[in-house]
């Protein structure tokens, strides 16, 4: 079985071959990569969130929300505050023509919505690595397909007879290429659904917490969720009911 393994056709193989193996391997080696690191920075992403529903806006002023978020430049949680803080500043420092056909609300999200897109854009980065290799490494084996079925046809014309022992190898080489390119793809394929699945998660979450934020630079109070609506005006409606009824 030695003769007909990976190792038999790195040495037996020509250029031609020995590059498409070492390309499916660094599409391999690239789409592992990709994959592992967007894994991780996702969770890590889904943690901040979570801070930042709770001590956050536990904090008393927007100061202090800030130094809970960390100093992490790639914190899209905090670069979201930074934003809206420097575009509510702005807006009541400025007088420009520009700016004042605009309303503060509209400045603000305006702000908010910039750094939301640019945060968006970079959750999306990796993503064309694992869709281009999903899609090409199948075609790359099979490239490796077709140039091992050619050397059998050449090996058959040479010995000028179809015996086994003249073609096993070059078909071996066929099959192995072939594969290869789904051993690279398959994962490919699996790990860019993954991650889009966590980047929609985190996004999300992140559209979540810029509404909050465009509430509480116009208003001065964080949102409160439909639920909590729902309560406070079932609470309402009640004393009303009382103050009625007494």
């Amino acid at each position: 079985m030695e003769q007909y393994g990976i190792a038999n056709v790195w040495q037996t193989g020509d250029l031609v071959t020995r590059f498409i193996f070492i390309t499916l391997l660094a599409m391999s080696v690239a789409s592992w990569a990709v994959l592992l690191t967007k894994a991780i920075a996702n969770r890590r992403l889904e943690a901040i969130g979570r801070c930042a529903q709770t001590r956050f806006w536990a904090t008393q002023n927007l100061t202090e929300g800030i130094e809970v978020l960390g100093k992490a430049i790639d914190n899209p949680y905090r670069a979201l505050v930074v934003a809206g803080r420097e575009a509510n500043e702005q807006q009541g420092a400025s007088h420009s023509v520009m700016q004042g056909s605009l309303g503060s609300g509209e400045w603000v999200a305006r702000g908010l919505r910039n750094a939301f897109d640019e945060e968006a854009a970079r959750l999306q980065n990796g993503l064309a690595v694992l869709g281009s290799i999903g899609s090409t490494a199948p075609f790359v084996g099979l490239f490796g397909t077709v140039w091992g079925i050619y050397h059998a046809l050449m090996a058959i014309g040479l010995s000028g007879q179809a015996s086994l022992d003249h073609v096993a190898g070059p078909v071996g080489e066929s099959l192995i290429m072939t594969a290869f390119g789904l051993f690279v793809a398959i994962p490919a394929v699996l790990g860019f659904n993954y991650v889009n699945r966590g980047n929609t998660r985190v996004r999300q979450r992140l559209h979540r917490f810029m509404h909050e934020l465009h509430v509480y630079f116009v208003t001065g109070s964080k949102a409160r969720s439909e639920a909590q609506r729902a309560v406070s005006n079932a609470a309402q409606a009640q004393s009303q009911n009382v103050n009625v009824a007494a």
